[in-house]
């Protein structure tokens, strides 16, 4: 977002007028509403109906899957704001809704992707310190504290028109350029912007890459020939994970960084290269799906079958021990009830990374 001290500066006014852009988001957009809404619905009719939420890693997952679908709905609107040159013709308050609906996607896609490297760091590393904790019940308390907190952090973009005419071009745009009096000062302005970094991007990255980093130097230090199979998937998957996490988000947010230090404080602007990074944190909206779910030897059955003949038999056995999301974990098959406690090593350690 370009933050307008007096006049939109003529960096974002050329990127407005640049067709190409005008067509390059566009067809991104529709790319990604096309992969990501048959891949998400997939996956979260997986999830629901014939795994259930019986782990904290799949309640994390079901939470990601449902804010993917939530962007791929909005996705619509922003394709027609862009072949329509820019031109937002949808009033302000759905303007608001469809900039929510983008940012909180993206922010809370960082900050699940955050819980599910902590759930499987601390079922890897920590199984038995941790059983206690990975408990269903504590999952959805932390979606809805990381929904709470996103929220109160995109507040601002709430309360405000973030619409705004650009008469030298004779369109309104939405949040391409905002109003400096959305908040009072300068230094509020630092604050906001720098929270969205640090806050709701650069800790959960550190927090991840730490995680993941973890996780992994454990599996490979873990003498089981029998587990060396499992291993591998998870090494590779947790690679995806962390190369998915540093394409997708790693260059909108630094650019973000570059983009309102120069700003605030520069009198430059990067805005043109921020617009186009932002089609990478939607390219997660495809990812998601072949990264997390179909990673799953169960999805992987199921998916087969659908495609072949119609809804496949139960998974064996051996596929179920083979899932990386399996939910027969030391912690996480534990169930919510007062016998949990009593039956932990009744439970079969196979955590996914």
């Amino acid at each position: 977002m370009d933050i307008n001290m007096t006049r939109p500066d003529n960096t974002t006014i050329l990127m407005l007028k640049n067709p190409a852009i005008a067509v390059a988001l566009p067809v991104v957009y529709s790319l990604v509403a096309l992969v990501s809404i048959p891949g998400n619905l997939f996956s979260l009719w997986v999830l629901c109906c014939h795994i259930g939420p019986r782990s904290p890693s799949i309640i994390f997952m079901i939470n990601l899957s449902v804010t993917d679908l939530m962007l791929a709905a909005a996705l619509p609107f922003q394709i027609a704001y862009h072949c329509n040159g820019h031109h937002w013709v949808f009033g302000p308050r759905l303007c608001t809704v469809v900039t929510l609906v983008f940012y909180s996607n993206m922010y809370s896609s960082i900050l699940t992707m955050t819980c599910i490297s902590v759930d499987r760091f601390l079922g890897v590393v920590y199984p038995l310190a941790s059983a206690p904790w990975r408990r269903r019940r504590y999952a959805v308390l932390t979606c809805l504290g990381m929904w709470a907190l996103l929220l109160g952090a995109l507040s601002p973009l709430a309360r405000t028109d973030l619409t705004y005419a650009v008469e030298e071009l004779g369109i309104v745009t939405c949040f391409d350029v905002l109003k400096s009096t959305m908040l009072p000062s300068v230094a509020m302005w630092a604050i906001f912007l720098f929270t969205l970094f640090i806050v709701l991007f650069l800790v959960p990255f550190l927090v991840t890459v730490a995680c993941y980093t973890a996780t992994i130097l454990k599996l490979l230090r873990t003498p089981d020939p029998q587990g060396q199979a499992q291993r591998r998937r998870a090494v590779g998957l947790a690679a995806v994970v962390l190369l998915a996490f540093v394409t997708c988000f790693a260059p909108n947010n630094f650019v973000l960084l570059a983009h309102m230090v120069g700003r605030l404080f520069l009198g430059t602007s990067y805005y043109h290269v921020y617009k186009l990074t932002l089609c990478l944190s939607c390219l997660n909206n495809c990812l998601d799906p072949f990264v997390y779910y179909f990673a799953s030897k169960e999805f992987q059955l199921r998916l087969r079958g659908y495609l072949r003949s119609g809804p496949p038999p139960p998974c064996p056995a051996d596929a179920r021990r083979d899932s990386l999301f399996s939910a027969r974990t030391l912690s996480t098959g534990a169930a919510d009830g007062p016998d949990a406690a009593a039956r932990p090593f009744l439970q079969r350690q196979e955590s996914v990374f």
